[in-house]
């Protein structure tokens, strides 16, 4: 196991008119599960690549341990990577597609039989060991290149969006094998997704990308509800947070000319940031219309627009909804950025109630 860092780390292709990753500084502790997250595009593959060794990096340094390994090959890099399409060899069995990486390295017999007998025991798959990728499920054949990826025994994993060939349910079962494995065998892991809910459940920190650049490195739940930027705010989150114009005037945060809270000194356009949790259908608050109900069993999300903005809420309740309602909103939860730069701001702020007494 080992800490992994990078350092300014960039990336530019021949020809390219901007960098595919461009400063990158991640600082991975030993055992530490990182997830990088962020939309189709956005540099999380291109990173996890030229951590692994099979992009070249353009600019910066990455460190495996106390090693710079930028002109490593991947094999020199002591690591393992799981890949999206499992990447098994057709021909062997399952218990050779395991051994096939120790065995390369000269490993003993019994040093093989030992490590895979353990991993196959770890993931469930000592009865298909002798199988032939064709007859197992694609759950089975991504748990066969865990097991490939364990028993190499390296100082950190890279896994490259190992789920998206997954049935819904199937990912839900995968995800917690791969944290409980995780945490059993303490390896630094660098995970990639663009699925944010697989995001949110597996990481120690996340590491939300945008055109190759950080918007933000922390932990799931201080992201999700101190979003630094209406990007990570409408990426982070289902569903994502409403993004709405509102207005400061004498120091009160107006939406649609309803008053909501009081801040400071500030003025001028604002666009508030509100989670589907923090508002709720009531007999007070701002009016909304309903346009569309999005049924999920113990909860459902009503879709409406306040003036001409739209706006989601989670509801619980089981009467129908539809045409006007009101929509209650939790004054110590809004959340505000720059209209310009859609950087958060951070304020002070009273509610309506308070300024009242």
């Amino acid at each position: 196991m080992a800490h992994l860092s990078l350092r300014n780390v960039g990336k530019t292709y021949a020809g390219g008119n901007q960098p595919a990753v461009c400063g990158i500084n991640i600082e991975i502790a030993d055992g530490e599960f990182i997830v990088l997250v962020g939309p189709s595009g956005c540099g999380k593959s291109t990173l996890l690549r030229m951590v692994a060794g099979l992009e070249t990096t353009t600019d910066g340094e990455i460190r495996i341990g106390e090693r710079v390994v930028n002109t490593l090959d991947p094999a020199e890099r002591d690591i393992a990577m799981v890949f999206q399409n499992y990447a098994l060899y057709p021909h062997m069995t399952v218990r050779d597609n395991m051994a096939y990486g120790l065995k390369n390295r000269g490993a003993s017999k019994a040093t093989i039989t030992e490590r895979v007998n353990e991993a196959s025991r770890m993931l469930e798959l000592g009865p298909y060991l002798d199988r032939k990728p064709r007859a197992l499920s694609g759950g089975q054949r991504q748990r066969v290149a865990m097991g490939r990826a364990i028993v190499r025994q390296p100082a950190a994993f890279l896994f490259d969006e190992p789920l998206s060939n997954l049935d819904a349910k199937l990912r839900v079962s995968m995800r917690m094998e791969i944290r409980k494995l995780q945490k059993r065998l303490g390896t630094t892991s660098l995970y990639v997704t663009h699925d944010q809910l697989e995001a949110m459940t597996l990481a120690d920190r996340l590491v939300v990308l945008n055109q190759g650049k950080i918007e933000q490195i922390g932990a799931p739940l201080e992201i999700y509800r101190k979003p630094a930027s209406t990007f990570v705010a409408s990426f982070i989150g289902a569903p994502a947070m409403s993004l709405l114009d509102a207005f400061i005037e004498n120091g009160a945060i107006t939406l649609e000319g309803h008053v909501l809270a009081q801040i400071g000194n500030m003025a001028g356009p604002v666009t508030l940031g509100l989670r589907a949790e923090d508002l709720r259908i009531a007999k007070e608050g701002l009016p909304m219309m309903v346009e569309h109900v999005e049924e999920l069993g113990a909860q459902r999300i009503v879709h409406g627009t306040i003036g001409a903005q739209t706006l989601a809420v989670i509801d619980t309740g089981e009467a129908a909804v539809q045409g006007a309602v009101r929509v209650a909103i939790d004054p110590d939860r809004l959340h505000l950025f720059d209209t310009t730069t859609g950087q958060r701001i951070e304020s002070k702020r009273q509610t309506a109630r308070e300024l009242a007494l």
